[in-house]
């Protein structure tokens, strides 16, 4: 695949002899082939090496004994939880919000930053080229949360998708987190439209976008989902929330809405293919025929579904039935690895524990779900996702001719099945953000001292109550 001419007087970086994956629409594979970087974008991969007539190579990469593939996208996080991680080990999921939630509800801007912070560089040395945070506790008085957050993002220097959530249902409404942990209808609403205005890029190749994300059917009232719904079609945003997590959540909604988690989202403007959902796991046939329908996409945690005791989400039959399917690193209060390689491994071997067992996914299928799936549910995947001509140049080389990797012919099952690769680059939009395993725009020495004394005054915080 080759553009149909080089453009001119822009940047080159050439990555040559080594294995290709593109996740293209044929999963097109070279054993030995090249990349050509042009400036943002890129400009030919094909098989053998680069082209010999290219102007302006500012650099020349031998990548023998390596992959390039495309970057991996993430889906679904909570980044503020990386200060909170190793907690409340052994609940299922609403008891652990409830052990959690006290502590949540006492972060400030300076906590949320420095968690992003380390949320961001744990992804991005493992090849995580678009991230996503889906943030929703915005206690009062505690700063500018979402501008943290984006700023964190900025420098790390990853493409990002900030979800703005929200919640409006507090304890005393028969809601899980704190009264004081949560905003009103109107606040929230006009707190998103106003992160919307600020901060959302619609155009190609844009570094930061918003989506509208109240957090839950447990935690925000049906009002609230409504009006978010209308909010982001007005503005043209994305829609996220968690759906159909688990069996408490599916007895939830049957006792309080006289449905389904599903039927419920239905009702309120929630299925689309402007829409996707973190987890799925609970859902039956009619369910997945919906999400289907609608082209409602789903982010597939398995490692924070197995944490939290969740349940196995039926992804071989969600891909079966055309539902996008991507994958998320989940908060790291429920998956304190951080990193989506687990994600792509997890997914494969999780779902075979199901009724598919050993056919439920294999090496490709899971490394599409971790890169092309994940910009299908982030409505990117005209620009991300896979290695073809004209796409941004978000790309990463896996070495794999170290212990850890040399005796395994194939690359895809390599980097799949085997331990986490290290990075030699990874580039966002053609500028390297990590190389040789260490990140080139942020000190990850310096974010692992913050976090860890944010995450001792938030201790201490919650502790005096």
């Amino acid at each position: 695949m080759a553009a149909s001419q080089y453009a001119q007087g822009v940047e080159r970086i050439v990555i040559e002899n080594c294995a290709v994956a593109t996740v293209d629409a044929d999963d097109t594979e070279y054993a030995s082939g090249h990349v050509v970087v042009a400036g943002s974008t890129i400009e030919s991969v094909g098989p053998g090496k680069a082209p010999d007539n290219l102007q302006n190579v500012v650099r020349r990469i031998d990548g023998t004994g390596h992959l390039v593939t495309p970057g991996l996208v993430n889906t679904h996080h909570h980044f503020y939880q990386w200060i909170t991680r190793g907690l409340a080990t052994d609940h299922n999921l609403f008891n652990w919000l409830v052990a959690l939630y006290p502590t949540w509800a006492r972060i400030d801007e300076h906590m949320v930053y420095a968690a992003a912070q380390g949320s961001l560089a744990m992804m991005a040395r493992g090849g995580v080229t678009t991230a996503m945070d889906h943030h929703y506790v915005f206690p009062r008085g505690c700063g500018d949360l979402s501008g943290a957050i984006i700023r964190a993002a900025s420098e790390t220097g990853v493409r990002f998708t900030l979800a703005r959530g929200s919640m409006d249902r507090g304890e005393s409404d028969g809601g899980l987190p704190p009264d004081f942990a949560v905003e009103t209808l109107e606040g929230a609403l006009a707190a998103t439209e106003e992160t919307v205005d600020r901060y959302h890029d619609a155009s190609f190749g844009a570094m930061t976008q918003i989506a509208v994300a109240p957090c839950s059917p447990f935690s925000v009232t049906t009002e609230l989902l409504k009006q978010g719904a209308e909010l982001a079609r007005r503005k043209g945003v994305r829609l996220h929330t968690h759906g159909s997590e688990t069996v408490e959540e599916e007895k939830f909604c049957h006792e309080l809405f006289g449905m389904g988690p599903t039927d419920y989202f239905e009702s309120t403007g929630w299925l689309g293919e402007d829409v996707w959902m973190a987890h799925c796991v609970h859902m039956n046939d009619s369910d997945i025929a919906a999400f289907a329908r609608t082209r409602t996409g789903v982010a597939h945690c398995p490692s924070s579904n197995a944490r939290l005791a969740a349940g196995i989400a039926r992804v071989p039959d969600m891909l079966a039935a055309g539902v996008p399917v991507g994958l998320g690193v989940d908060g790291t209060a429920s998956n304190e690895s951080g990193e989506l390689h687990t994600e792509l491994r997890n997914a494969l071997l999780i779902n075979r524990l199901g009724p598919h067992r050993e056919a439920a996914l294999n090496a490709r299928q899971a490394l599409r779900l971790g890169t092309y799936g994940g910009a299908q549910v982030l409505g990117r995947a005209a620009e991300i996702g896979s290695l073809e001509p004209g796409k941004l140049a978000d790309l990463v080389l896996w070495k794999l001719d170290t212990l850890a990797h040399a005796s395994i012919a194939d690359p895809v099952t390599a980097l799949v099945f085997g331990a986490a690769a290290p990075v030699t680059l990874s580039l966002v939009g053609g500028r390297p953000v990590a190389e040789n395993g260490g990140l080139l725009h942020v000190d990850e020495d310096a974010i692992a001292r913050s976090t860890r004394h944010e995450a001792q005054r938030l201790a201490r915080i919650a502790e005096e109550g």
